[in-house]
C-alpha cells in the first residue's frame, strides 16, 4: 500500500518549511519534500532575514541558526551614471537583542531551518521531484513524484513549489504569470576578508549593512538591485521585470556585471572573489496576482502564492507566516476530520487580513504604475542627483541662483506640472 501522511508539503523554502515545522511540532505526521539536493540549494533571495516573523515559529532562533551579520544600517541609493543620491538609517538599537533582521546565506540558513523540522519530527526527502497532484472525486489526496513506486497520500497537500508552482497551474489555481507579474534576479556570492568589510562599510563586530539601489542599477527599468554584507563575502545582486528585460533585450547576467562595475558600487566589492552565480524568478504581480488559495485537500503558500513585496524587497518573511498560518488552519480541519475547501478556507481569510494581505493591498497598483510611468527611473532620479550635485558644488552662485537654476532644469510650466502629477500619482500608489 502507498505511504500516507496527514500532510505533504512540496518544497523545503521558508515557506515549506514553517508550515512543516509548525505541522511536526503539535504532533502531525508530514513529509517536507525537496526538489534540490538539499534546502537552500535551489533557493535564491538577497540575504536578509526578518527577526520577528522567524521567531514566530521558533523563539531566539539568532542563538542558534547560522546568522551572517545583524542588520544596523540599511541605504537607499539612487543611481545615475556618475553619481548616487543616498538616504539611509544606522541604529545601534539594531545592534541588540532581539534584533530586527539579519543576512543570511541560504544554502547554511534553510539546512539548519529544515532541520530543525526534521527535529520535531517531520520526515524530510530531498533530490525528488513532485510531478502532479493527486486528485479524486476532486480532492487533491496526494501526490506523485518522479521516484519508483513514489507515490504518496495524505489529507491535505501543501504546495510551497515556487513562482512557477506548475502543481498549482495544473490544478487551474493559476494560469501561466505574464512577463509583467514576475522578475528574474541574478545574484553573486563574493568574498572578501571580513576585515576588510568592517573598514569598509564602517562596521563593527558581526554588524551589517543593507544597501538597496534605484535607478541606473537597472538601466531605468522597474527594479532594483542590492548589495549586503555577509561574515567574509558580500551579496550582489539585480533583479527587474522580465517584461522590461524582454522588452530591452537585456541579458541577466550582463545587468549584474554593469551593477557590479558601476563606479558608485565598484569600490565596495573592489578585491573580492566571486564564490557562487544564482538566477531565480521571483513573484511581482503582487495582490491582484494572488492565486486561488484553497481547495479540497490543498493550499497554496510562499512565492506559490505570489506572497512577495516588491516594493520594500519583502518576501521570506511573508512566506514564513503563510506557512505558519497554514499550518494552524490545517491543524484546526485535522481536530474536525475535515479538509474540504471549506474548512481550509480561514487559511486565505487569516493570511489576507495578517500584515501580508494588508502590505500586499496597499501597494496593489504599485509596480505597474512605475512601469507604465518609465520617467520615475529614467528622469527623475538623474534629475534629483543633478540637482544634489548643483547644491553642493561652491562656485560663488548664491543658493537662490542655484535653486532658479534646479527650477530652469526641469523645463516650462508643463514639464513642472507633470512632475507635480508624477509626483502625486506616486504619492496615491504608494500612501
Amino acid at each position: 500500500m502507498p505511504e500516507k501522511f496527514d500532510v505533504i508539503v512540496v518544497g523545503a523554502g521558508p515557506a515549506g518549511i514553517s508550515c512543516a515545522y509548525e505541522l511536526a511540532k503539535n504532533g502531525v505526521n508530514v513529509v517536507l519534500i525537496e526538489r534540490g539536493e538539499y534546502p537552500g540549494s535551489k533557493n535564491v533571495m538577497g540575504g536578509v532575514l526578518y527577526r520577528k516573523m522567524m521567531e514566530d515559529v521558533i523563539p531566539e532562533f539568532w542563538k542558534d541558526a547560522p546568522i551572517e551579520r545583524v542588520i544596523v544600517e540599511q541605504r537607499v541609493m539612487m543611481l545615475d551614471k556618475q553619481s548616487a543620491t543616498t538616504f539611509g538609517y544606522k541604529g545601534l538599537e539594531f545592534a541588540e537583542e532581539p534584533y530586527n533582521n539579519f543576512t543570511v546565506l541560504r544554502s547554511k540558513f534553510d539546512q539548519w531551518f529544515a532541520q530543525k523540522a526534521v527535529e520535531q519530527g517531520a520526515l524530510l526527502i530531498n533530490e525528488t521531484v513532485v510531478l502532479e497532484c493527486i486528485v479524486e472525486n476532486d480532492m487533491v489526496v496526494g501526490v506523485r513524484t518522479d521516484r519508483p513506486d513514489g507515490d504518496l497520500y495524505a489529507d491535505v497537500v501543501v504546495l510551497a513549489d515556487g513562482v512557477n508552482s506548475l502543481l498549482g497551474k495544473s490544478l487551474g489555481f493559476h494560469k501561466e504569470w505574464r512577463p509583467d507579474e514576475v522578475a528574474l534576479a541574478t545574484m553573486e556570492i563574493l568574498k572578501l576578508d571580513s576585515k576588510i568589510i568592517q573598514d569598509r562599510f564602517g562596521l563593527e563586530g558581526n554588524q551589517g549593512v543593507a544597501i538597496e539601489l534605484f535607478g541606473d542599477a537597472t538601466k531605468g527599468i522597474v527594479g532594483t538591485g542590492f548589495l549586503y554584507t555577509n561574515k567574509d563575502s558580500l551579496s550582489i545582486g539585480v533583479g527587474t521585470l522580465l517584461s522590461g528585460m524582454i522588452e530591452n533585450k537585456l541579458k541577466p547576467y550582463d545587468l549584474l556585471e554593469y551593477v557590479k562595475n558601476h563606479p558608485m558600487i565598484r569600490p565596495y566589492i573592489q578585491g573580492s572573489e566571486p564564490q557562487e552565480y544564482l538566477a531565480h524568478l521571483i513573484p511581482e504581480g503582487g495582490y491582484k496576482s494572488i492565486p486561488k488559495l484553497v481547495g479540497n485537500g490543498v493550499l497554496v503558500i510562499g512565492d506559490a502564492a505570489q506572497l512577495v513585496n516588491a516594493i520594500h524587497r519583502e518576501g521570506s518573511n511573508m512566506a514564513m507566516t503563510s506557512g505558519r498560518l497554514a499550518a494552524e488552519t490545517i491543524i484546526e480541519a485535522k481536530a474536525i476530520d475535515n479538509y474540504s475547501d471549506v474548512a481550509l478556507k480561514p487559511y486565505a481569510d487569516k493570511l489576507l487580513n495578517s500584515f501580508v494581505g494588508q502590505d500586499l493591498k496597499k501597494y496593489k497598483d504599485a509596480t505597474h504604475h512605475f512601469e507604465k510611468f518609465p520617467q520615475y527611473f529614467e528622469q527623475y532620479i538623474p534629475l534629483l542627483n543633478k540637482s544634489a550635485s548643483q547644491m553642493f558644488t561652491v562656485d560663488g552662485k548664491s543658493k537662490w541662483e542655484k535653486q532658479k537654476n534646479i527650477m530652469s532644469n526641469i523645463g516650462g510650466a508643463k514639464a513642472k506640472l507633470k512632475l507635480a502629477k508624477d509626483v502625486y500619482k506616486a504619492w496615491k500608489v504608494m500612501k
